[in-house]
């Protein structure tokens, strides 16, 4: 049943990208338009980037400001950039960081074989290994972090890869991943809290969250 409601949830929310870019084209002075249009539908949704990258400045601003943060992804790879880098410091402002990865080890036709075999449709240099080596590189980057600071706790899973999820108490950003596209390249939604979409991030994140296998346990103080 939540897998349905997640993927009914999924289809609309990918809809909605198609109907806001096809009418605001990505420009900043038209997300007014579009928060205006939130507040009467509740569903949070506050802007929409026409790229993952283009939303990293604000996605920075908003980390250094998070009491707490989740992110689920496919990869990682953001988690090592300069825009998560105020997470790990030795004092921050954010108390506890909980992280999903897919699991490196799963056995052959898992999820992120078969997220690596969609790219490599599109990218010839994508192959089974790579996508498994950079997760690994992705974790070994993470235990080192944990090492520095308290409050990080990282699992891992072997679900549908589709989205990536990173929410704070305040917003969440959702990728919906293409068939065609990496995650970088595919629209990503703001979405404010409280809000449908908002509400929806969180129930994706906990649902992976309660059927992952812990990797790195948050120590405490």
């Amino acid at each position: 049943m939540n897998d349905l409601l997640t993927g009914i949830l999924g289809s609309l929310a990918a809809s909605a990208i198609l109907i806001v870019l096809g009418l605001l084209r990505g420009a900043r002075p038209m997300w007014w338009l579009v928060a205006v249009c939130s507040r009467y539908t509740r569903t949070g949704l506050g802007r929409v980037y026409l790229h993952q990258t283009s939303a990293e400045q604000d996605l920075a601003r908003d980390l250094r400001r998070a009491r707490w943060v989740k992110v689920l992804a496919g990869r990682g790879n953001v988690l090592t950039r300069e825009v998560f880098s105020p997470l790990w410091s030795a004092d921050p402002a954010t108390q506890t960081v909980q992280i999903l990865l897919p699991d490196p080890d799963s056995g052959q036709d898992s999820w992120l074989d078969r997220r690596s075999q969609e790219i490599a449709r599109f990218d010839p240099g994508y192959t089974r290994d790579l996508l498994r080596s950079q997760v690994r590189t992705n974790i070994d980057y993470l235990a080192r972090v944990a090492q520095t600071r308290d409050g990080i706790e990282l699992r891992t899973f072997n679900l549908p890869n589709n989205c990536r999820v990173i929410a704070t108490d305040r917003a969440a950003y959702l990728t919906f991943y293409g068939a065609s596209a990496h995650g970088r390249n595919s629209p990503c939604l703001y979405a404010r809290a409280p809000g449908i979409l908002y509400s929806a991030a969180l129930r994706q994140f906990d649902a992976a969250w309660a059927h992952a296998t812990p990797t790195l346990p948050a120590s405490l103080p």
